[in-house]
């Protein structure tokens, strides 16, 4: 009997933040993410996970750095590529309650044969596409 390939999906990614409560303010009172975790572990660390509201997809661990090399990746962690993609059945609707909150896109809006899309900034720099994909 030949044994299936195992079921695998990518759970989480984490984002190495300055402090875990700005981080976790930004994401969920500006961005609307959720709050999935929040706990003390050892010395002053915490697991902190965050997700857009009902996703599916991965969450976010975000991570406050540990030293000076982590220091120096905040905010750029893919070289200034997009890092993240975002998505959403209501790109009209999300872009206007982004902007409303004080998100700063980077580009207007524009579309591609992917769908609807605009480049944004987290609060430290991260780029994030916000995109509404085609049907």
């Amino acid at each position: 009997m030949t044994r299936s390939a195992p079921r695998r999906r990518l759970a989480t990614v984490a984002l190495v933040v300055d402090d875990y409560d700005r981080a976790k303010a930004f994401y969920c009172d500006v961005l609307g993410f959720e709050c999935l975790a929040d706990s003390s572990l050892e010395g002053d660390k915490r697991w902190l996970v965050v997700a857009p509201k009902g996703a599916a997809g991965a969450a976010l661990l975000l991570a406050r750095a540990d030293g000076e090399a982590q220091m120096q990746a905040i905010g750029n962690q893919t070289g200034g590529r997009v890092a993240f993609f975002l998505e959403t059945d209501d790109f009209a609707h999300d872009h206007a309650t982004f902007l409303a909150n004080g998100v700063q896109f980077l580009e207007e809006p524009r579309r591609e044969v992917y769908g609807t899309v605009a480049v944004f900034a987290d609060l430290y720099g991260n780029r994030w596409d916000l995109i509404e994909p085609a049907p």
